[in-house]
């Protein structure tokens, strides 16, 4: 299956020799044949410039426009007909999954941690599955015991397992696997 990034934000200037930025035009647009440039000039920009420029990054399940999509920089809610899909068009990318309930008191207290988490590690998609009963399926299928419980993903696969509203144990997890 082949990727497709579609990204959408702010030009990404040419950066002088003193890597000012204030001779560029602020007028927002897309950006169609840039992306690649893009998305090397993000990586050599500092943190606070990054975030001026207000970019959103989707990744799709095809070719295609259309599909399940993730937003790279926030936590894409998944369900049993979008959550494979949008794991096999991360390819390589590690994906960090929660799965959480409603009525879950600790998957509620970890939320806006993990969704820091993603606004902070442009390089990993985050996911959140509701374990209900339209998602029941998809959730045994992962073997999922109690909530919350995240699986941390590559090329497809389960590779690691942190249950309970465990950040250290999250962030240490995805730490592994994104550096392997």
């Amino acid at each position: 299956m082949a990727l497709q990034i579609h990204h959408v934000c702010r030009p990404i200037p040419p950066l002088s020799s003193t890597g000012s930025l204030s001779s560029w035009p602020s007028k927002q647009f897309t950006i169609s044949r840039d992306v690649h440039r893009s998305f090397a000039l993000t990586k050599t920009i500092n943190s606070k410039t990054r975030k001026n420029l207000r970019s959103s990054v989707r990744v799709k399940s095809s070719l295609e426009t259309s599909g399940p999509t993730a937003v790279v920089g926030q936590v894409t809610e998944v369900d049993k007909d979008t959550f494979w899909p949008i794991v096999n068009s991360a390819g390589d990318k590690t994906v960090v999954l929660d799965m959480y309930t409603q009525w879950c008191g600790p998957c509620k207290i970890i939320a806006p941690k993990f969704q820091e988490l993603a606004e902070k590690y442009l390089d990993v998609v985050f996911l959140k599955l509701d374990c209900n009963q339209d998602n029941k399926p998809l959730a045994k299928e992962l073997g999922i015991k109690v909530v919350p419980t995240f699986k941390i993903l590559k090329h497809g696969k389960i590779v690691k397992e942190v249950t309970g509203a465990k950040f250290d144990n999250l962030f240490a997890a995805m730490e592994e696997v994104r550096s392997s």
